[in-house]
């Protein structure tokens, strides 16, 4: 695998570009990341398979970094609903284990790229449409946000992101305000990186056909260049969250994974 100065210089404008975006929009960056990370390591002549599954666990793991950044400006405007991270952080953990170590390692990485197709579709609609929720609807209790939780991980797990694009709707079905919503589900993507990179690496422990500097099926390079650049524009995307009208920041949402999840479609097929 070569390391030139195009390649650098690529993974460092894909890093500014989705620290931005996770820090408006509360998705982890996770959704932006694995389309392109999964081209250029098939670029790089990483098979296509592998590719997708090295970009799901790399998305991941740099989401460790860029949701620090990005709880941090959250914080300060006190939009983050600390209850709710507490009463969806355990069920995560769970889901999040579950997904990265056991069932990752079984599925083909087309099966993967497609599921990250549908479901994303699936939640970009649910955006795009604005869906107001029965006014009387609120948050389950505490069983039912560990189970809420363990679904959110799991997922996550399944296509390496932070969970905004489940837990975002979830919680705005819930008559979370949008704002919150997004903030909290920044502070949410922590616990599900750290959950999930670590599956990941015990995951692809043994596997031999990986690429030079992987561990377990976290590429190390991607996950250097694109954490350093994320973590200077994730502030820069929670200041913008604040400012932005509801129905417009949903629209952005939706707008952005449609496209995603076309191009993850195109690969899921290309490579069945």
């Amino acid at each position: 695998m070569h390391f030139e100065l195009s390649l650098i210089v690529a993974l460092g404008i894909l890093g500014l570009s989705t620290g931005f975006l996770a820090g408006l929009l509360g998705i982890g960056g996770g959704m932006i990341m694995v389309p392109f990370i999964s081209a250029i390591l098939s670029s790089q002549g990483v098979e296509p398979e592998l590719a997708i599954k090295m970009a799901i666990a790399t998305s991941m793991a740099t989401i460790v970094f860029t949701s620090v950044s990005s709880v941090r400006a959250h914080h300060k405007r006190g939009a983050i609903r600390w209850d709710v991270v507490k009463g969806l952080a355990p069920g995560i953990v769970l889901g999040a284990a579950i997904a990265s170590v056991g069932v990752f390692a079984i599925l083909k990485g087309s099966a993967l790229a497609l599921f990250f197709a549908l479901f994303v579709s699936f939640s970009a609609t649910q955006m795009f449409l604005d869906k107001k929720p029965k006014p009387s609807r609120t948050l389950p209790g505490p069983a039912g946000l560990v189970g809420a939780g363990s679904v959110i991980g799991f997922l996550s797990g399944l296509v390496g992101a932070g969970g905004g694009f489940v837990s975002v709707p979830f919680m705005t079905w819930c008559n979370v305000a949008i704002h919150n919503a997004v903030a909290t589900s920044a502070a949410l993507g922590f616990p599900i990186a750290v959950a999930n990179a670590l599956g990941y690496i015990l995951g692809g422990s043994g596997l031999t056909q990986l690429p030079t500097y992987s561990l377990g099926y976290i590429w190390l390079p991607g996950l250097l260049v694109i954490a350093s650049c994320s973590v200077m524009t994730a502030p820069l995307g929670a200041a913008a969250a604040h400012k932005l009208p509801v129905k417009r920041l949903k629209r952005v949402f939706a707008s952005i994974l449609y496209l995603l999840a076309a191009y993850m479609l195109y690969r899921g097929i290309s490579t069945w």
